[in-house]
C-alpha cells in the first residue's frame, strides 16, 4: 500500500500556492540535478500531513538522502515509503529498501504527519545526497478536496470529511489515511467521528489492480520480543457487491514483511501467493487456528517485500489476537524477532459495483 541527483551550488527561489512549495531555479550555469514539490496535503488542529516528490535530473542513484529544516517548531510523528528522523529542526528522509533505485528524470514520493502549532510555513530548501536541489518544475497542485456526495453515506455527524487522495487525519492516537494509491481510481471520500468510527464512500471502476487502502492505525515501533499483548477487535459493514477485503495490514522491519489478515472478501480479489492453480491461490498452511480464528495461510513476495496472508471465511466481528500471529510466523521461521512497525486495519478496494459504502462501525488495538 505504497512507493528517485546532481549539481553544483545554485540559488533558488520557492514558490508557495495552497500549500505546495516548488523550487526553481535561476539562472546560473551550472546544471540542476533535481528537484522537490512538498505539498501540505492536509491539516487539523495542531498538526498536518504533507507529500514530498524528488525528481532526479542527474545520474542514476542507487540510494537517497533528502534534507531539510523547519523553522516554525514542526515535528514529524509519522512517515511513511522513508526512513525520517529528525533532529532539532533538521529533517532527513532516507530511501527503504524498496525505492533506493532512481533513475534520471526518475521520481520517488513519500509522505509523512507532523505536529504544528500556529504558523506552518514550508520548507525553502532541500539537499539530495549533499547536492542542493535547484531543478526547475512546474507548479504542483495539490490533492483536491470535494465535496461530500450527496444522497446518502457520509453521516451528518462526521467531524471529518476528506476526498483527498492522501488525506490523512488524527484522533485519539489513531492516524485515519484516504490512501488511493493504485491507477485507474476513481473517486473516494473519507469521513470519520473518531479514529475508531470511520468510513469511505468509494466508486472505483471494476478494472485490475488495487485502488486504494483506506485505513485506521496506529505505530507500534517494538521489537516482536518486547511485546506482550497485542489485542484488536473489528465490526465493520460492507456492500454487497464489489471487488474488496477487509483486512489488517502489519509493517515490520521497515517494510521489508507485510501480513495480511483478511476478515472477509468479496469479488475478483485474492492473495499473493507462491504458487497457483486453476482455482487461484495455493495456501502454504489449510485449516490453521491462531489468534482465535482459523486461517489459510500464503506466502510470497509482490518484488518489494515479502507477504504474509492470513484468510478466513467472511466475518463483519470479531477479535483477533494479533500477537499469537505473529508469534508463529516467528516460531515457523518465517520471519524473526522483527521491529513491528504500523498496525492498519481496513479495506483493500480494487472496484466497486457504483459508489459503495464501506464503514468500520467500531474499532480498538491496544497493545504492551
Amino acid at each position: 500500500m505504497r512507493r528517485r541527483s546532481f549539481a553544483a551550488g545554485l540559488a533558488a527561489t520557492v514558490a508557495v500556492t495552497g500549500g505546495a512549495a516548488v523550487l526553481t531555479a535561476l539562472p546560473a550555469s551550472a546544471a540542476a540535478g533535481c528537484r522537490v514539490a512538498y505539498a501540505v496535503s492536509s491539516s487539523w488542529p495542531g498538526g498536518f500531513g504533507a507529500n514530498v516528490t524528488i525528481t532526479n535530473l542527474g545520474d542514476p542513484l542507487s540510494s537517497w538522502t533528502l534534507v531539510w529544516s523547519y523553522g516554525n517548531g514542526q515535528s514529524v510523528t509519522q512517515a511513511w515509503n522513508t526512513s525520517l528522523t529528525q533532529s532539532g529542526s533538521t529533517v532527513t528522509a532516507r530511501n527503504t529498501g524498496y525505492n533506493g533505485s532512481l533513475a534520471t528524470n526518475g521520481t520517488v514520493s513519500f509522505g509523512f504527519n507532523a505536529s504544528a502549532s500556529g504558523t506552518n510555513s514550508v520548507p525553502t530548501a532541500f539537499t539530495l545526497n549533499g547536492t542542493a536541489c535547484t531543478g526547475s518544475a512546474t507548479p504542483t497542485t495539490p490533492p483536491v478536496t470535494t465535496p461530500p456526495p450527496s444522497g446518502g453515506g457520509v453521516p451528518s455527524d462526521a467531524v471529518w470529511v476528506n476526498s483527498g487522495q492522501w488525506a490523512t487525519w488524527q484522533n485519539s492516537g489513531y492516524t485515519l489515511y484516504n490512501n488511493i494509491w493504485g491507477g485507474g481510481a476513481g473517486s473516494q471520500t473519507i469521513w470519520a467521528r473518531s479514529g475508531t468510527n470511520w468510513g469511505v464512500v468509494a466508486d472505483h471502476p471494476r478494472t485490475s489492480g488495487v485502488k486504494s487502502y483506506p485505513n485506521t492505525g496506529r505505530t507500534l515501533n517494538r521489537r516482536l520480543s518486547s511485546l506482550s499483548r497485542v489485542t484488536s477487535s473489528f465490526n465493520v459493514s460492507v456492500p454487497a457487491d464489489g471487488d474488496y477485503a477487509t483486512t489488517y495490514d502489519i509493517w515490520a522491519d521497515n517494510h521489508a514483511y507485510e501480513v495480511m489478515i483478511w476478515t472477509n472478501q468479496h469479488g475478483a480479489v485474492g492473495p499473493i501467493a507462491e504458487q497457483y492453480d486453476a482455482n487461484g491461490a495455493v495456501p502454504n498452511v489449510r485449516n490453521l487456528t491462531v489468534g482465535g480464528h482459523t486461517w489459510n495461510v500464503y506466502r510470497g513476495s509482490n518484488g518489494a517485500n515479502a507477504v504474509f496472508s492470513f484468510i478466513r471465511t467472511n466475518t463483519g466481528s470479531g477479535t483477533i489476537d494479533l500477537l499469537a500471529v505473529m508469534n508463529w510466523l516467528r516460531s515457523n521461521n518465517w520471519w524473526g524477532d522483527v521491529t513491528v512497525g504500523e498496525l492498519q486495519f481496513g479495506f483493500e478496494i480494487t472496484g466497486t459495483a457504483g459508489r459503495s459504502n464501506f464503514t468500520t462501525n467500531s474499532f480498538a488495538l491496544s497493545y504492551s
